[in-house]
């Protein structure tokens, strides 16, 4: 192709597409709660089946799919609607990988709420919401441990399976345990294992819930409180920070691995999974956007990059700290031996 030299000419559709990106949103919610994503995986494929399955308008959902196939959670041929490959297992309720339940949480007033006051939190450089995000009484983190199950499920999964290549572990620090699926996969892959969850008493509900009925209750021991006050003990092979240190400042970050690096065994290892941004922070596109919910949401929360996390596991006395090749989804494992 010959280039002609001229620049392409700039068009508003950018700016459009993102000042309405709450339709997008609420579309997917809207198709969740309708079951489109079900009724389509049964084959009902037409807007008539489909409306007929879901109790819907005709018209509603065929604009709505129309809407889910321009951002690609749906295919369209002939008039007929196919499911996309993640929407087909992620979306669909007969999938075991659903994880419809996260637009609870995702959406909700507590998240929304920050974000909206987007222009004041950049000016402060922190959350303005009203409720404190660390408020043990906070009900969106009952929600959280309700919701997130599904979504952290095969992170949980792929750490247990990373972990287990170290040899045997039998003691198990699961810090901010909220639904408990990291310590109780590594439960489940280390039948002398015995995981210690570490959360607020109402969010410990669930853990100890989801313990129960994954068959490893008798093994799932409880320490109620803030993960900052509460004595953790001694002795851990293994400590499970998971989806925390974005919540807090370097130097906070630093005094708690500090507690962790004391209460572990010699040799013991740290897995640390979190959203890790490259140095330009800019890529990958939504390691890098976290920092902005971590803006909206906490008062000085980031997504570190992982120089960032390794400075601080080394400050906290770890002798090596290594990023693993573990298949945890969007996240990354960050894994520190004492």
């Amino acid at each position: 192709m010959v280039s002609t030299g001229q620049t392409p000419q700039a068009t508003p559709e950018r700016i459009f597409n993102s000042l309405n990106g709450y339709q997008q949103t609420e579309a997917l919610k809207a198709a969740i709660k309708l079951e489109i994503f079900t009724a389509i995986g049964e084959g009902k494929s037409t807007p008539q089946a489909i409306a007929e399955r879901t109790k819907a308008a005709e018209r509603g959902v065929r604009i709505l799919c129309d809407y889910l196939t321009i951002h690609g959670f749906l295919t369209k041929t002939n008039g007929k609607y196919a499911l996309a490959a993640d929407a087909a297992l992620f979306l669909d309720k007969r999938s075991p990988a659903y994880m419809g339940s996260v637009a609870d949480f995702l959406t909700g007033e507590a998240q929304a709420d920050g974000h909206r006051r987007m222009t004041e939190a950049v000016r402060k450089g922190g959350t303005v919401k009203a409720e404190s995000p660390f408020d043990p009484d906070a009900p969106m983190w009952v929600l959280f441990a309700q919701a997130m199950k599904p979504l952290m499920m095969m992170p949980a999964q792929g750490i247990a399976q990373e972990m287990a290549k170290g040899g045997k572990t039998k003691k198990v620090l699961d810090i901010a345990a909220s639904h408990g699926v990291f310590g109780i996969a590594v439960a489940q892959h280390n039948p002398e294992a015995h995981i210690y969850a570490v959360d607020w008493p109402k969010v410990l509900e669930a853990a100890t819930q989801n313990a129960k009925a994954m068959g490893v209750g008798a093994r799932h021991h409880l320490i109620a409180g803030s993960a900052f006050d509460v004595e953790f003990g001694e002795g851990y092979d293994l400590v499970l920070i998971t989806n925390f240190l974005h919540h807090f400042d370097v130097p906070t970050c630093v005094k708690f691995l500090k507690k962790c690096h004391k209460a572990m065994a010699p040799g013991g290892r740290a897995a640390i999974l979190e959203f890790v941004p490259n140095p330009d922070r800019v890529t990958p596109p939504t390691a890098a956007a976290f920092s902005l919910i971590m803006l909206a949401g906490t008062p000085a929360g980031d997504a570190y990059t992982f120089d960032e996390i390794k400075k601080m596991c080394t400050d906290a006395g770890f002798s090596r700290v290594d990023m693993s090749a573990a298949m945890v989804g969007v996240e990354n494992l960050v894994v520190a031996w004492k």
